[in-house]
């Protein structure tokens, strides 16, 4: 089945209104979900934070392929809720000394629940450089978006 390329508007209010999502890291072959709170600075970027003793902080300093499920729902046409699955595909990277500071008081900004994370010293911001997105509306309803096509 054919299915139309998701717009880059629709992505973007999904990442503006989930706050929560699904990280799949991937370390010594073996994988590992985590919920994270995300916050999207643009189309092509979200940013998450984690402590350095974790599994997640482990693979992805190994390993920085990801994919990041967030799941919702959207009104269709006649106004029912639909549920829908989106997963962002890219590379996370540790947030540079430089740009830390401004992108976790815009996370926190977005989560006040994580403000005890800001002086933590094991703290660690990673990005996630989007390079594709999914939306799976249904098993017979799924539609990718190549982000460098998008030209965003």
């Amino acid at each position: 089945m054919h299915n139309p390329i998701p717009s880059t508007e629709f992505i973007g209010r999904l990442l503006k209104d989930c706050c929560l999502a699904v990280l799949a890291t991937e370390g010594k072959g073996q994988p590992h979900a985590s919920l994270i709170a995300i916050t999207a600075v643009n189309f092509r970027q979200i940013i998450f934070a984690t402590y350095t003793n974790t599994r997640k902080f482990e693979n992805l300093k190994f390993n920085s392929r990801v994919a990041v499920l967030i799941q919702g729902e959207d009104k269709d046409s006649t106004g029912q809720n639909k549920k829908f699955a989106l997963t962002a595909f890219g590379h996370a990277s540790e947030v540079r000394k430089s740009e830390r500071e401004k992108l976790v008081n815009e996370h926190i900004k977005r989560h006040p629940d994580l403000a005890n994370l800001t002086g933590s010293s094991d703290l660690a911001l990673f990005r996630i450089q989007v390079e594709a997105y999914q939306i799976v509306h249904g098993i017979d309803d799924v539609s990718w978006l190549n982000v460098e096509d998008a030209g965003c």
